[in-house]
C-alpha cells in the first residue's frame, strides 16, 4: 500500500512539473506577440476589453485594413456609437458589427459569418493580450486554412509583465492558460462542422 501511495505521490510530481513547464512556456509566448505593421483585407476587433475597439479603429482609419469588424458588441450600441465618418471620409460602410456572440468561440463562430462574406484572405485579430493566444486558436480553428491571421495584442493595466509579482496577473494569465488547454483538447474531437473549408 506505501509503494502505491508513494507512485501516486511521484505521478501527481510529475504532472504538476509538466503542467508548471507548459504554463511558463504560455506565459512566455503571451507576453512575446509583438504587433506587426501589415496591411490586411480587415481588422477583426474581439470587443469588451478596454482600448480594443479604440486600436482597430485608429488603424482601420490609418487604412491598415479594408473592412472593419466589430465582434461580440453589446446589442445595445449601435455603429454610429463606436465608428462614425469624419469630414472627407466614407469609411462607415465597411465597419460591421456582431451583437450575438457572448464568449470567445461565439466571437470566432459568429465572426466567420460575417467575415465570409467579403473577400477576405487576411485578418489583423484584435485583442487583449492575455487573451490572444485562446483567440487566436479559435480563429485558426474556424477559419479556412488559406486566411492569414495576424495578432495585434492591446495591453491592459490589469496584466503586469512580471506576472509572477502579481496575484491578480498570475491568476489571469493562468485562468488563459487553462481555457486554452480546454479548447487544444476540445478541438481534437470537435465536429467538423465548427470548422470551414479552405476556399
Amino acid at each position: 500500500m506505501a509503494l502505491f501511495f508513494r507512485g501516486i505521490i511521484s505521478l501527481l510530481i510529475v504532472v504538476l512539473i509538466i503542467v508548471a513547464v507548459l504554463f511558463v512556456d504560455f506565459a512566455y509566448k503571451t507576453f512575446s506577440l509583438r504587433q506587426r505593421d501589415v496591411t490586411t483585407d480587415a481588422i477583426v476587433v474581439l470587443a469588451g476589453g478596454r482600448g480594443r475597439v479604440e486600436e482597430g479603429v485608429r488603424l482601420f482609419r490609418e487604412r491598415k485594413g479594408t473592412y472593419l469588424y466589430l465582434i461580440g458588441v453589446d446589442p445595445v450600441v449601435k455603429k454610429r456609437d463606436l465608428f462614425r465618418d469624419r469630414e472627407g471620409e466614407r469609411l462607415a460602410d465597411r465597419v460591421f458589427l456582431e451583437n450575438l456572440s457572448r464568449n470567445t468561440l461565439e466571437n470566432a463562430l459568429y465572426g466567420r459569418e460575417i467575415i465570409m462574406r467579403k473577400e477576405v484572405r487576411s485578418i489583423r485579430l484584435i485583442t487583449s493580450r492575455y487573451h490572444m493566444k485562446r483567440a487566436t486558436l479559435l480563429f485558426r480553428q474556424v477559419l479556412p486554412r488559406d486566411i492569414a491571421i495576424y495578432p495585434h495584442p492591446v495591453d491592459t493595466t490589469n496584466l503586469k509583465e512580471r506576472w509572477w509579482d502579481d496575484k491578480g496577473s498570475f491568476r489571469l494569465l493562468f485562468s488563459e492558460f487553462y481555457k486554452y488547454c480546454l479548447f487544444r483538447f476540445f478541438f481534437l474531437f470537435a465536429s467538423a462542422e465548427l470548422r470551414t473549408p479552405a476556399r
